[in-house]
């Protein structure tokens, strides 16, 4: 039975992860610090449903505290690490900068060198579309240059990039870093717009829409997410030295055994029409609040996704109106609504 590590195990993306992982037969040693971000109840809960796993162990610690965590992957060894937790949030980038620092530059450095130590097997790194920064040309491409970051969040998780290949070319370490584009789903975060909408419809309060409802996203239901990471586990990156031919537009390093794929669903949505889909599901219409742009927004993401499509043969695929439906269902349910 393979040992895989996931950090962030209570959070939005972890959860879902975690659960897949567990129901094809390995063993899961969650890591999460439960950080008041958003509700700790809702992580609570989504842990307490792992829990009753046998093969789920979970330490509630931050991945700043470098002695607890290796303490964990030292009793653990993982043959695959997932690393997912970090803070999350373009906007709260401009409230809390050091939030940023400390769990994404510094946490994710302690959770890489974990991974050296242990000599895991493949060690595979969440980011963000957000690295694509200023690029207007889209759908946008794992090959293209990410160096404009509008947010101190898009600057830490290109960081932890660059430094995730230093160590793939210094140690060895089989790298995969994966940019998830607008994740949305059940038992999804409550900051994100999906929920806020949800809410705000069924409460009848207003909901905030900024630009106008003009701005483009490339939704990706969470299980086909958690699907592309689950298969991509087993795509690790080989040395280049052993690379062999290769696949169109491969992203491998040409010094480590190390890749960026994005994940994506390859289709953009406008922000009014998602508005409208989650209007039908809840039955009543919003009462819409037209904003100007925030700091740090991007008009529009838009995944290639022809290089996860190349590696796995996969590539989401729920329509949005599918995944927006199991969404509020879920809410409705986890609230009595």
């Amino acid at each position: 039975m393979q040992t895989v590590l996931v950090t962030g195990s209570a959070g939005f993306i972890g959860y879902h992860l975690s659960e897949c992982l567990l129901r094809q037969g390995f063993s899961v040693v969650g890591y999460d610090g439960m950080t008041d971000y958003y509700d700790v109840a809702l992580k609570q809960q989504r842990h307490a449903l792992l829990s009753a796993h046998p093969q789920f162990t979970a330490t509630e610690a931050l991945l700043e505290d470098f002695a607890r965590l290796r303490e964990v992957v030292l009793a653990a060894r993982p043959e695959i690490i997932v690393h997912l937790a970090a803070q999350a949030g373009v906007r709260y980038s401009l409230e809390n900068p050091r939030a940023y620092v400390d769990a994404n530059l510094v946490g994710t450095f302690n959770l890489i060198e974990c991974a050296r130590e242990v000599g895991a097997r493949h060690l595979l790194i969440a980011s963000t579309s957000s690295v694509y920064g200023a690029n207007t040309a889209m759908p946008f491409a794992e090959g293209d240059k990410a160096d404009t970051p509008l947010t101190l969040y898009a600057a830490t998780k290109k960081a932890g990039e660059v430094m995730a290949h230093a160590y793939a070319h210094l140690h060895g370490l089989p790298t995969t870093c994966f940019r998830f584009f607008t994740v949305y789903g059940p038992w999804g975060r409550p900051d994100m717009a999906l929920f806020k909408f949800t809410r705000g419809i069924l409460e009848g309060t207003p909901i905030e829409i900024y630009n106008g409802g003009e701005m483009y996203r490339d939704f990706t239901y969470v299980g086909d997410l958690v699907r592309a990471i689950r298969l991509l586990i087993d795509a690790v990156p080989p040395h280049p030295s052993n690379a062999g031919p290769g696949v169109p537009g491969d992203t491998l390093s040409p010094v480590a055994p190390y890749r960026v794929v994005n994940i994506g669903n390859g289709q953009k949505v406008r922000l009014a029409d998602f508005v409208d889909a989650i209007e039908a599901e809840c039955g009543r219409k919003a009462d819409r609040r037209l904003l100007p742009m925030q700091p740090g927004d991007v008009p529009a993401t838009w995944a290639d996704n022809r290089l996860l499509k190349a590696l796995t043969g996969y590539a989401p695929q729920t329509p949005l109106r599918e995944g927006v439906a199991r969404f509020v269902a879920w809410y409705r349910d986890y609230y009595g609504v």
